[in-house]
Order: structure tokens, then C-alpha cells, then sequence
């Protein structure tokens, strides 16, 4: 065996050119691996619609839980039919439950699904809280759920102002109602009048007139001064306005002023808020 150490070799061999490439390629899809995936999904999306052809049978059976004072079971039922002829999956229970608290006295609905054909459904009704106007009737949250009634408690506190102000209404008379049976009253109507006044009537007949400025100050100071003059007298008293910067006049049910008690000083200003 010979050995070529000494063959002299070429230094200036051409080297190999490099293979030009397309600057441009197609993508290399795999076509097995995609139609696998493609038959996985289709065939749990046909599972899926088969289980629910299966489970969406027609709903025979509505069950109704409730107190049932003012709303009747029928009602109810006759709310919910038209979005219950779907089947049992299919059925819309959001609007099942919007149809059902449209009626006057509901105040919440809930509806759920029951195996294998029906559907449950709980009332809460409204509670009347208060009188708004002649007729309505408001909730504790103030919320006018019925204009007209043809009964209304007569026990209830009568609130009235402008339209889309009952909630402003039953805060203010919530608010005021807690201080005042602290002291020892309670109130037995709220008015709020188109030009922002605000009056409040006692369940003894008097009217205290509050104006349209500091409202909370104002009945704060008559139940701190005005209220012990309203204990000796509240009979005689037809009403007490707190629309003065430094002090209240006193409207008497007769003519005559008692001797024990003056009327109001001529000193008493009346706020310009007010005037």
C-alpha cells in the first residue's frame, strides 16, 4: 500500500457552489394530521348534537313555589307558555324568567330545568312599602311597581312629587322616618312639589314645611326645638315652618293664639333660598 504523503496537492481547488434556493416556498401541510383532527371534531360535535336531539324532549310538567297573595299561579303560567313550546334544552329560561317579572306584583322569578321534562319556577312578590300618589304603590327600594291599584293599605305612608322622582321620594322619606321615631313621631306622608319644596305630615295631622334648602338641617332643628312646642300642643297646631334662618313660625288650627305660646317674632326672616 502506497501513501501519497508526498502527492503535491491542489490549493486552489474550486469549491462546491452553494444550491441556490427560491426565495419563495409553499408550506408543507400535513393532510393526515389535519383530517385526523378534522374527523375528532366532527364526530364529538355530531355526539353532541345527537345528545341534545335526545335530551330535548317537549316540556310536559311547570311546578310553581310562591306565596301566592297577589299573584296567581296561573298568571305565571300564562307568562311562561309561549317561550316553553321549545324543548327541554332548548327553552329559553332568561326570557321565561324576564316574562315573568313583568307581571305587576313579581318581584324576582327564578326558573330552572327539573329531569327529565320540566320546569321549576319560585316567586317572590313584591311588598308594598308605600303609597305613591292616588294609587301606586311603591317598593322598599322605591321602585313604582304599580301605577293604579285598585286597593291600597291604608296604613301606608302616602308619598308624592313629579314624575321620576319616587326613588328621591323614598329615600327621603326612609331617612326622615328613622329620626322621627326616635323622637317619638312618625310620618305619615312625604310631598316633594315641581318647584323642589319639600313638606312632611305627621300621622297627628301637623305639616312641617322644610323648603327647599337644607332639608336634613332643618328637621334635625325641629326635632331638637320645634318637636317640645308640637308635644304641648299638637292639636291646636296645623303647621310648623322651618323655612327661617333663625328659628319657625307656628300655623295654629283655630284663630285665636294661645296666651302660653306667641307666634312668631316679627325678627324671624324667611332663607331667600326659599322665598
Amino acid at each position: 500500500m502506497t501513501l501519497d504523503l508526498f502527492k503535491p496537492q491542489n490549493r486552489f481547488k474550486a469549491r462546491a457552489k452553494p444550491v441556490k434556493r427560491p426565495w419563495w416556498r409553499l408550506p408543507q401541510i400535513h393532510w393526515k394530521l389535519h383530517a385526523r383532527r378534522v374527523a375528532v371534531v366532527g364526530i364529538l360535535i355530531g355526539s353532541l348534537t345527537a345528545l341534545s336531539w335526545g335530551l330535548d324532549r317537549p316540556i310536559r310538567v311547570m311546578s310553581i313555589d310562591g306565596s301566592f297573595q297577589r299573584v296567581s299561579p296561573g298568571q305565571v303560567e300564562r307568562a311562561a307558555a309561549p317561550y316553553l313550546k321549545a324543548g327541554f334544552m332548548s327553552a329559553d329560561l332568561d326570557a321565561v324568567q324576564r316574562a315573568i317579572e313583568t307581571l305587576p306584583w313579581v318581584d324576582r322569578a327564578r326558573v330552572q330545568r327539573r329531569w327529565p321534562n320540566s320546569v321549576h319556577v319560585v316567586i317572590l312578590e313584591q311588598v308594598a312599602a308605600a303609597r305613591w300618589g292616588e294609587s301606586g304603590l311603591l317598593n322598599a327600594r322605591g321602585e313604582l311597581f304599580v301605577k293604579s291599584s285598585t286597593h291600597v293599605p291604608p296604613e301606608l305612608p302616602r308619598l308624592s312629587g313629579p314624575e321620576g322622582t319616587e326613588s328621591q321620594v323614598a329615600q327621603r322619606y326612609l331617612s326622615a322616618q328613622g329620626r322621627m321615631l326616635e323622637a317619638g313621631m312618625r310620618i305619615a306622608a312625604v310631598r316633594l312639589d315641581e318647584r323642589g319644596a319639600w313638606e312632611l305630615d305627621l300621622d297627628s295631622g301637623l305639616t312641617i314645611r322644610l323648603g327647599r334648602s337644607q332639608v336634613d338641617e332643618r328637621l334635625d332643628r325641629f326635632i331638637h326645638t320645634a318637636s317640645q312646642v308640637v308635644a304641648r300642643r299638637a292639636t291646636d297646631i296645623g303647621y310648623i315652618d322651618m323655612r327661617y334662618s333663625n328659628g319657625f313660625t307656628i300655623g295654629w288650627r283655630t284663630q285665636a293664639v294661645p296666651a302660653a305660646i306667641p307666634a312668631a317674632a316679627p325678627l324671624l326672616r324667611a332663607d331667600d333660598t326659599d322665598a
